[in-house]
């Protein structure tokens, strides 16, 4: 099958918390006065929201179209370089910064079809990089992107994108924010027999929204997260494990919908990537990048997901897609935020 049989636009969507990432270079002192952790994911609270405007007057401050599900189709067209194959959708407000996210995400070759609100301004996440670019913390002000409705899906445009795509990508953050929202969206995926890959996203989504994770969990055919969003799943699940590779192996059985078949690939910094089929793991190194080279390890997770897809989506080998991923990922540690450098080959 050639590549123009495949990518059509709209073969890929995505579905997730549209964000303008504002990125920093911090420090421990920077951390403790927001009360946040070094290599973490945290939603906003009132206690954060003085934090925004202090990183606008840093003057180092970088601007990207973000959010973790927009992240990973942005990476997919830069490998695809074929424009609108990939559309993301997600709820923005009727302000520049939705205005800065849509022209950024188009640039890129990522169509979008946000869900404007009148209420609320776009989300935005503050990105705090830490220890020579190793750690990062992030603090999500979700916003304009907590007021999506899934009646959006049913738009008849939209609807059409959804119903004729070939790759159906959600994420933890975006079950947290709509869960009937991704409950439509994983059965349409099922009743077509297409692949619904689920991003883990994040260890909190495991200790406070395991019940929306469930519900939508047996229509999972494709897994990717890390080991700490393992271990939180699996202590969410009162498994008592502690082994990634035994936690890997559990999860590509667990719950599935008719007898079906899960893939669940397991990222380990710069250990092997774990993947795990029918109760079976395979690993692939990763390959020693020098610590003076790690510019930002934001996004490397999301970068993981969009190189992955990209191979995926032509129907080449799980060990192609595999390596397209751990490639995407380690060459976004090596830039500031998630930019595609003249170098970008994947």
């Amino acid at each position: 099958m050639g590549d123009s049989n495949i990518l059509k636009p709209g073969s890929i969507v995505g579905f997730c918390n549209p964000l303008l990432d504002m990125t920093v270079v911090g420090d421990q002192n920077l951390l403790d006065k927001y009360d946040l952790k070094s290599n973490n994911a945290i939603l906003a609270e009132e206690k954060h929201m003085p934090l925004y405007e202090e990183l606008m007057k840093n003057k180092n401050i970088e601007y990207t179209a973000g959010g973790s599900a927009q992240n990973s189709l942005r990476v997919a067209q830069w490998v695809l370089e074929k424009p609108n194959v990939t559309v993301f959708f997600g709820a923005v407000g009727k302000d520049k910064y939705s205005e800065i996210l849509k022209l950024k995400a188009n640039s890129e070759g990522v169509d979008v079809k946000y869900q404007y609100s009148s209420e609320k301004p776009t989300g935005t996440c503050a990105v705090i990089v830490t220890n020579n670019g190793k750690d990062r913390s992030l603090c999500a002000n979700l916003s304009a992107a907590e007021t999506f409705t899934e009646d959006h899906l049913d738009v008849p445009e939209n609807k059409a994108i959804i119903e004729n795509a070939k790759f159906y990508l959600v994420t933890g953050f975006f079950l947290q924010v709509n869960a009937k929202a991704v409950q439509k969206i994983a059965k349409i995926a099922f009743e077509r027999k297409c692949p619904f890959l689920f991003n883990m996203s994040a260890p909190f989504i495991y200790q406070f929204y395991m019940d929306s994770v469930m519900s939508i969990f047996r229509y999972v055919t494709i897994v990717v997260g890390n080991d700490e969003e393992a271990k939180a799943f699996s202590d969410g699940q009162k498994w008592d494990l502690t082994n990634i590779e035994e936690i890997a192996c559990k999860l590509s059985t667990f719950d599935i919908e008719n007898d079906g078949h899960r893939l669940v690939i397991i990222t380990q910094g710069e250990k092997p990537v774990l993947v795990a089929k029918d109760g079976v793991i395979t690993q692939y190194p990763v390959p020693k990048i020098p610590i003076s080279n790690i510019v930002d390890s934001n996004g490397a997770g999301d970068a993981f997901i969009g190189g992955f897809i990209s191979k995926y989506i032509l129907e080449c080998p799980i060990k192609t897609c595999i390596e397209a991923g751990i490639n995407a990922g380690s060459y976004i540690i090596q830039q500031p935020g998630m930019t595609k450098g003249d170098s970008f080959k994947i």
